[in-house]
């Protein structure tokens, strides 16, 4: 008694190699590839809107400990011209704990990078004094 040989098609249908299952394959990957690029598309756009508005970077330059109740931070301010800003000036002590904080606004001006130096009170000695964040008003 011999084993009479399967037609191609039923083998294929036994171990899911038919066409409908290869269509379905495919429009998954169709999909699939979809999404990945509506992802893309939406990231590009999410990532340059980022800069709509203008640029505004902000660095420390120096402080100095004036006394035990002031501090002199040093920084620069670079924003497109025609930006006003506003930085957040801070004074730290040895624990890092906020003891002084200064809110100042920086005018539009027509140069790109400019100094300024701030006094910032403070409630205890500081040990530095730093730039905290700048945003554009």
């Amino acid at each position: 008694m011999g084993v009479a040989p399967e037609p191609a098609s039923q083998l294929a249908a036994r171990y899911g190699r038919t066409a409908d299952r290869r269509r379905r394959e495919k429009w998954w990957l169709i999909g699939f590839g979809a999404a990945v690029a509506v992802v893309i598309v939406c990231w590009v756009i999410w990532a340059g809107l980022d800069s709509v508005g203008g640029t505004l970077n902000a660095t420390d330059s120096a402080h100095t400990v004036v006394d035990d109740h002031h501090v002199s931070v040093s920084f620069t301010v670079e924003a497109d011209p025609g930006e006003n800003a506003v930085c957040a000036i801070e004074a730290q002590n040895e624990d890092f704990a906020i003891v002084g904080w200064k809110v100042i606004e920086i005018p539009s001006s027509t140069e790109r990078s400019r100094a300024f130096t701030e006094v910032v009170r403070t409630t205890e000695r500081a040990v530095t004094g730093l730039v905290s964040d700048c945003w554009l008003s």
